[in-house]
């Protein structure tokens, strides 16, 4: 069963266009320069009748989300996941198309949505539970539960504008949280709170989605997150909607969104006629495999974890410098650096001399597991710090387990494969060898 059903939705802005700051305003503003043809006084502010200036955030978006669902809403910035969110809220109307939701909504949008500055914490709880239909007696039954989970049970009773950042989001996660809605929407308020915190409201909302049976709308650009805790995925791009459903595939597609800058296959040759810097400038770069260092042949950069690999990077020195290191960096597809190293090319570059030089790094098999990563690389100088110089491209690259875990050729967890010898001995003999005993 859908409890939210969204049908051809678009959302046009007017750039320029000043708001009377209420709905009543807007209202009397709309029909007396539609209807009664009356000079809108608000234009001498900046509004601009040219269609140029119109700003589409949304265009045509059409989806269903049933009970019990957890949906993710990824995209870029500017995609237009809030301007969704806060359609789906009612906080404001769609220019075009129709949205229907049955239940009850709570949001958490931003830092301190819903809340009164002026007011405590104690008596925001039960606000929030009036807003939605809630009784004095039902926001009661869960008011401890609610402050235990904020950890705010020595301000419960100052005014919330007098809160951290921290204080307020742990609060106002709690109360949308803990409070008897069947839809939870939240935008990517989570980031405010810690990581202890971070990981808290995800066991939560797991538990509310998966246990409870309510919907939850989730915008976030953790795809870890989003993986662990959704079961479906909408993908906006530009206001449209890319990709609908897979999990996998949105967050696969959100992530290559950031390639565009990526080298793929054999060496690339950047064809920047400007210097990065005025002493050295990178020409190229490849991940290579196998023991003789060979570039890929098939332009996907697929190496099994039973294989070596390492990279090779071509740069030139401009100008003779007193020293330079050169280095990398790899992170995961979800962004989190695994590791880095650098090389100082003394004795290969005399001198350090002006020319084109190219070095070559391998790395053992059985380091890193299966994943997608990318590597950046990265030039210093050890006595003019503020020279550093990054590539302008970085190499993605996949490590592959062709043979697996067990019967069902199962992936390992982690991020790091490890070799590592093991062996077996006679326990007796053992005891007789040990210098320490049990």
């Amino acid at each position: 069963m859908s409890v939210v059903k969204v049908e051809n939705v678009s959302k046009k802005y007017q750039i320029g266009t000043l708001s009377t700051g209420s709905l009543k305003g807007d209202f009397s503003r709309w029909w007396s320069t539609k209807v009664l043809k009356i000079d809108d006084h608000f234009s001498r502010f900046g509004e601009s009748k040219d269609k140029s200036s119109e700003f589409w955030a949304l265009k045509d978006i059409s989806f269903k989300i049933g009970e019990g669902e957890a949906v993710a809403i990824i995209g870029k910035n500017g995609a237009g996941k809030s301007t969704l969110l806060k359609l789906l809220s009612r906080i404001t109307l769609p220019t075009t198309g129709r949205i229907k939701v049955r239940g009850r909504i709570a949001s958490l949008l931003e830092v301190g949505t819903g809340f009164n500055p002026e007011l405590t914490g104690r008596e925001n709880i039960y606000l929030n539970g009036a807003i939605l239909g809630m009784t004095n007696t039902e926001v009661r039954r869960k008011f401890d539960e609610i402050v235990a989970f904020a950890g705010v049970e020595k301000f419960i009773d100052t005014p919330v504008k007098r809160y951290s950042s921290g204080m307020y989001v742990r609060l106002a996660f709690a109360v949308a949280a803990h409070l008897d809605s069947e839809i939870l929407i939240l935008d990517e308020v989570l980031a405010v709170g810690d990581a202890e915190f971070q990981k808290k409201c995800l066991r939560k909302m797991d538990e509310v989605s998966h246990q409870q049976g309510r919907t939850i709308l989730f915008v976030s650009h953790s795809m870890s997150s989003v993986r662990h805790l959704c079961n479906r995925a909408l993908l906006l791009e530009k206001g449209m909607l890319s990709e609908y459903d897979n999990v996998e595939k949105a967050t696969k597609q959100y992530l290559a969104m950031d390639e565009v800058d990526t080298i793929i296959g054999h060496i690339e040759w950047l064809s920047h006629e400007a210097p990065q810097s005025d002493k050295l400038r990178f020409l190229g770069a490849a991940v290579t495999r196998g023991p003789h260092g060979q570039c890929f042949d098939d332009f996907q950069n697929t190496i099994d974890v039973e294989q070596d690999f390492g990279f090779t990077v071509t740069y030139e020195l401009l100008q003779q410098v007193d020293s330079v290191k050169i280095g990398f960096l790899i992170q995961n597809a979800e962004g989190f650096v695994i590791c880095g190293s650098n090389f100082e090319p003394a004795e290969e570059v005399p001198d350090n001399a002006p020319g084109k030089y190219t070095i070559h790094c391998k790395l053992p098999s059985y380091t890193l597991n299966v994943g997608t990563y990318y590597v950046l690389f990265g030039a210093d100088f050890p006595y003019n710090r503020e020279d550093d110089v990054r590539t302008p491209f970085c190499i993605r690259f996949v490590i592959e387990d062709k043979t697996g875990h067990g019967p069902d050729k199962a992936v390992l967890p982690g991020v790091v494969r490890p070799l590592i010898n093991w062996a077996v001995s006679d326990f007796n003999s053992h005891l007789n060898n040990a210098n320490v005993g049990y």
